[in-house]
Order: structure tokens, then sequence, then C-alpha cells
């Protein structure tokens, strides 16, 4: 998540942390379970799904999850939902759609 991203959900009222991983994405949402987590699905150490999976694994999933990917494919959108994804992003996400949606999610 941008810096800039990051300042819009801030000025929302929402609480944000930022993980560039998929261990520190683990390691923060275990720590502190998020109300939404967005997910890059490409990640320098490995597919944001594997952070997914793992949450789940330890009862840590947050309450919404959404995945953030460059790809529009079916079989991959398939499995995000499978996942529990409440949605498949293409990116770039306008900024002003993510938060307003973010609403939605959230409410």
């Amino acid at each position: 998540m941008s810096g800039a991203l990051r300042v819009l959900f801030e000025q929302t009222g929402r609480r944000v942390s930022i993980a560039s991983t998929v261990a520190d994405a683990i390691s923060v949402a275990s720590a502190d379970r998020p109300d939404l987590m967005l997910i890059d699905l490409t990640l320098p150490d490995g597919n944001g799904l594997a952070i997914l999976e793992e949450l789940q694994r330890i009862n840590r999933a947050p309450r919404v999850a959404v995945a953030l990917t460059g790809h529009d494919e079916p079989a991959l959108a398939a499995r995000c939902a499978a996942l529990g994804c409440a949605d498949v992003l293409l990116k770039p996400v306008p900024t002003r759609e993510l938060l307003r949606r973010a609403e939605g999610w959230l409410a």
C-alpha cells in the first residue's frame, strides 16, 4: 500500500498497518487481527494468498480480505473466493473507488 493510500485510509479514521512480504503480513495480522486486509498477490517472498492460508490455519483470518492483482484470470479469482476473499480487484485500483468499496465491505 502506498504512503498516500495509507494517509487516505487513516483520514477516514482507520488504523493502518503495512507489510511488504508474506512473512511480515502473517506476523502483523497474527499480533493484531485486521478488520480489512488488502492483499497484493505478488509479493517478494511468495503469493499473497499464502497469507490467508496461514491466517486461516491459526484462526487469525481478517474479517474481510480483498485480493489485488494484475492478472484477470478466472481460475485465480476462483481460488481467491475459495479462500474467503470478498473481492478481487485488478491493479491499479483507483484510490477513491477503493475507499468507497472499503466502506461497503466493513459495513
